[in-house]
């Protein structure tokens, strides 16, 4: 540690005397970096390895990231050089390691991650977690209520310095970085790329929307709702938007499969883990038929099973999310989507874009937004199995990081992608 924050400390010094593009790095925020509090390194397959940093941030509890790296290792603690990276932003009741590298959750899953798949393929996987999965000492989040969007942009942006200061000292790379983000992450990374775009080579979101297609107005309706839910809740006093639901129904759904569910005493276990990810829709209409997992129906239209993901893939994912959201990021989101207050707007964003849906989760609802940006190099693809007539069967959200063909549907073309960008 004492190495990173000596080699660091140079970094700024010389910041302005450096080449571009490090010179390009402003070396306030390099300072503001500072010598992270903890580093922890864990095998992950064959030759790649993850990283973990923690780096403080400011003086209330949760005022620190989670910075993660996974790469393949020529020896202990030396990663092999590489020519492109990514920053991978984690999406709702998950942080990076659930959503991109599952296998080191708790509980741990057998999917195999795109982090890992990314690393296998010479690609240097970065990620960073936003302040509320790391609850302060004895669980103190007592800052929840400040944790915004527009902090989780500065925050975006330190834990990209971060890793340019870092792909400098082991690949003599200081290159800019494609930023990427899976759901709410891939929101964040349209915010970003439109509100400061430093340090940014490109952007690849993964099923999301930012601005709402004209033709999907009652979308636009259900996010206006939904932010003056949320500013009421805030103004009550409200902080925490729980994710209780998610862990208990898959922590229920491992052990307990069988008995009568406590969340939806009609199901059991096990049924409220297929609906809650096979008819998402029920809960979160954020398309007319979203879904975190395809589902397969029976004759009465329930879900009895899961057609992509296996149940105890989504079961651990479920399980493993962070007790604690923040509910003014989540109205931030949501007035985002509402379009009625002020914003980043897309048309700032000029650097090359590709898009990855799935037709059972946000789908061809995301690809306006992609008609918004200033870019010239925009790449769209949406996994799908079926015509429009079975999109409830569809690939779902989830899909694109848990589902058994995930890395030939829809990891090989975003490597691919990133190879190139």
């Amino acid at each position: 540690m004492f190495r990173i924050g000596l080699a660091i400390a140079v970094l700024v010094a010389c910041a302005p005397a450096l080449a571009s593009p490090l010179a390009r790095i402003e070396a306030e925020q390099l300072a503001s970096v500072g010598t992270p509090l903890a580093v922890k390194r864990e095998h992950v397959t064959d030759d790649i390895y993850h990283y973990q940093y923690d780096i403080r941030v400011g003086s209330t509890p949760n005022a620190r990231l989670r910075i993660h790296r996974v790469v393949r290792e020529l020896s202990p603690w030396r990663p092999r050089p590489t020519r492109q990276a990514v920053m991978l932003l984690h999406g709702d009741f998950a942080n990076f390691v659930t959503n991109f590298v599952p296998s080191l959750g708790n509980p741990a899953s057998s999917a195999p991650g795109l982090a890992p798949y990314l690393a296998s393929r010479g690609i240097d996987a970065w990620g960073v977690d936003r302040r509320w999965t790391l609850p302060g000492d004895d669980g103190d989040i007592s800052d929840l209520g400040d944790m915004s969007v527009n902090q989780a942009i500065g925050d975006t942006s330190v834990a990209l310095a971060f890793a340019r200061v870092m792909r400098t000292l082991s690949d003599r790379d200081p290159g800019r970085i494609v930023l990427g983000g899976f759901s709410h992450g891939a929101q964040l990374t349209y915010a970003y790329a439109a509100a400061d775009g430093r340090h940014i080579s490109a952007i690849a979101a993964l099923d999301i929307y930012y601005d709402i297609a004209p033709e999907d107005a009652d979308l636009r309706e259900l996010a206006c709702a939904n932010a003056a839910a949320g500013r009421d809740a805030l103004a009550q006093g409200v902080t925490d938007s729980s994710n209780s639901l998610f862990i208990t129904a898959g922590q229920l759904a491992r052990s307990a499969p069988d008995e009568t569910s406590p969340l939806f005493p009609s199901y059991t276990n096990h049924g409220v883990l297929l609906t809650l990810s096979g008819m998402t829709w029920l809960l979160a209409p954020y398309t007319p038929l979203y879904h975190l997992s395809a589902p397969i129906f029976d004759a009465d239209g329930n879900v009895e099973g899961l057609r992509e993901s296996s149940e105890d893939i989504v079961s651990a994912w479920f399980a493993s999310a962070p007790p604690h959201q923040s509910m003014r990021e989540t109205a931030d989101f949501d007035d985002i989507w509402c379009g009625t207050t002020p914003r980043p707007e897309l048309a700032k964003i000029r650097v090359p874009l590709f898009y990855l849906g799935a037709a059972g989760g946000f789908g061809d609802h995301g690809l306006y937004s992609t008609t918004r940006v200033s870019s010239t190099d925009v790449t769209t693809l949406v996994v799908r199995r079926f015509g429009p007539e079975r999109v409830a069967e569809d690939f779902g959200h989830g899909d694109l990081l848990y589902a058994a063909d995930a890395p030939t549907l829809a990891w090989k073309p975003l490597a691919a992608w990133l190879l190139r960008h």
